[in-house]
């Protein structure tokens, strides 16, 4: 599994629409596509989201990214993303 950050981005309609329902269903959407929801925040600024989640591949990401503007009318970003351990033994060439 890989850890992918997913940053949302509320449509005027999907406002509206918050409620802890939609939220159950945005982690049955990522489930579907094979993710696993580590963490999720209410954030202020670029984003209003925050989502932390695993996912097996970047096709698996992607999918759930789109089903979740799809269904929900929230637009992510989505990107891999590694520990900082792991980052520097990758870049620093240490195991």
């Amino acid at each position: 599994m890989a850890t992918f950050i997913m940053r949302g981005k509320y449509s005027t309609d999907a406002i509206k629409q918050i409620s802890s329902e939609r939220s159950v269903k945005a982690y049955q959407i990522i489930q579907q596509c094979g993710g696993a929801n580590l963490s999720v925040y209410a954030t202020m600024g670029e984003a209003d989201i925050l989502v932390i989640v695993d996912f097996p591949d970047v096709g698996d990401a992607m999918k759930a990214s789109v089903g979740l503007a799809q269904e929900l009318g929230v637009s992510f970003a989505t990107v891999p993303a590694l520990r900082a351990e792991d980052f520097d033994k990758l870049v620093g060439g240490k195991s």
